[in-house]
């Protein structure tokens, strides 16, 4: 006999949890279903245990600095085992979490694999059976996996992917990360720091390419005087697995040369997880692994959504979230706004951080825009000297006519914090005025927010 619901989400990562969390205190009578893990990979492979391991690699960097603070450290060392050990503590303790705030919220929880054998209907797979669950609301939550590009395959031993990475089995010592996204350059930024002799290969004109040329080439300065190698417009055509050692064949300036390396981290994008699911039969348009959906998250099959990784770029677990809300409140019989993709921030974790939202210049140029653009360095900032971090840049883009936040760009510590007070500015719709005429805290990292928009006009003070 199946169970009737008012909303079935199919996927308990950042974005379904959140959904189900919502629907339910909306009052909706809701199921959400996980085949591997309630919180997603998100919580268990990928946002939390990832950022636990790079604030191991944080620490590790600055007890080689001690002297700088005027502090002794001798002996420094690491004990990879236990630097996993407590990334894969801090993911249980938020998986349980989620079990309880589900709890909680009174939503039914079913693990196993789900399908949709027709419209409104969920055929779940467990592992004592199957259960029918019905609804006429669906919302498709099943996120992606890491892509895998033929003769580059993961085999867990020499090339791993991120899974392999955030459990390693041994320290690599010579490392080839094939890819520069926020993925490919927080393990880069872990292993490098951690001591693994490092190259970073990037097929694009420069690494980070998703951020504002000038962010990226700061970064890559960066990274380099940190020891790594990174080698842009480059291209690994073939990988020779031997005994202990993978050969790699790099194309690069129509040269192509070998490189061995005792570990390969692959990270080149994501595909979403949509097979098994019945979506063709369904009439649920699927574009090169990705659910096609309006602003609103509707497939176009009455009572079935898309929201996260499945639905889309960005690809990022607070997308997800937000737009887990939105689709619940919408079945609720509430109005709420679209996501809007230009205000949502990304954040990549390395050292430096980096943090952008909205249009880089570039960007904005190409759209016509006639701009204003403000910097600001950190060695100008008294707190970030204060902290032992004097190099970062904040970069702000405006509309010249109308004062408008375009964007903002950042590299340097604790970017990723400050990038929200951007993202509000742009919600809110704030000129360059309303920025001018705010206060900033003194002595912080924000102060320099405000001096890259004084900046834009010719006001800045500390530089």
């Amino acid at each position: 006999m199946s169970k009737s619901f008012d909303m079935i989400v199919i996927g308990a990562g950042p974005g379904g949890y959140v959904a189900a969390i919502r629907g339910a205190q909306l009052g909706l009578n809701v199921a959400i279903v996980e085949r591997e893990h309630l919180g997603g990979i998100c919580l268990n492979w990928g946002c939390i245990p990832t950022k636990a391991m790079l604030r191991t690699s944080e620490v590790f960097h600055l007890m080689h600095r001690a002297a700088e603070f005027g502090l002794k450290a001798e002996g420094i060392g690491y004990d990879l085992e236990a630097v996993v050990k407590r990334s894969r503590g801090i993911a249980k303790q938020l998986n349980s979490g989620v079990g309880h705030l589900l709890k909680k919220n009174k939503v039914t929880v079913v693990m196993g694999e789900a399908t949709i054998p027709s419209k409104g209907s969920v055929k779940v797979k467990t592992d004592t059976g199957t259960e029918d669950l019905t609804s006429k609301n669906i919302i498709l939550a099943t996120g992606a996996r890491a892509r895998e590009l033929p003769g580059l395959e993961a085999d867990g031993d020499l090339v791993w992917t991120y899974k392999h990475a955030l459990v390693p089995k041994r320290m690599p010592k010579k490392l080839l990360v094939i890819g520069s996204g926020a993925i490919g350059i927080e393990f880069a930024s872990f292993y490098n720091a951690l001591g693994a002799e490092t190259t970073v290969v990037e097929v694009m004109d420069r690494i980070l390419p998703v951020e504002d040329s000038e962010i990226s080439g700061f970064a890559k300065k960066q990274f380099e005087k940190q020891g790594m190698m990174i080698r842009e417009k480059a291209l690994v055509k073939q990988l020779d697995r031997g005994k202990g050692m993978v050969t790699a064949h790099i194309e690069q300036g129509g040269k192509t040369t070998k490189e061995d390396f005792d570990t390969v981290i692959s990270a080149v994008g994501i595909v979403g997880n949509t097979e098994g699911l019945g979506l063709e039969a369904l009439g649920v348009k699927v574009d090169r692994t990705h659910v096609v959906t309006d602003p609103m998250c509707r497939t176009g099959v009455e009572g079935v959504y898309a929201i996260g990784d499945i639905a889309g770029a960005p690809w990022l677990a607070h997308k997800a979230s937000h737009e887990g809300v939105m689709v619940a409140e919408l079945i609720a019989g509430g109005h709420p706004h679209p996501v809007s993709p230009d205000s949502i921030a990304g954040c990549t974790y390395c050292q430096p951080q980096v943090a952008s939202v909205g249009l880089t210049e570039a960007q904005a140029k190409e759209q016509g825009f006639d701009v204003k653009v403000g910097r600001f360095p950190f060695i100008g900032n008294g707190k970030a000297i204060a902290l032992g971090e004097p190099e970062g840049l904040v970069k702000t883009v405006f509309d010249a006519q109308t004062g408008a936040l375009l964007g903002a760009h950042m590299v340097g510590a604790e970017v990723t914090e400050l990038i929200q007070g951007y993202v509000i500015g742009r919600q809110l719709e704030t000129t360059e005025a309303d920025l001018m005429q705010t206060v900033f805290p003194h002595p912080t990292l924000s102060e320099m927010m405000h001096e890259s928009v004084l900046d834009a006009w010719g006001r800045a003070i500390h530089y």
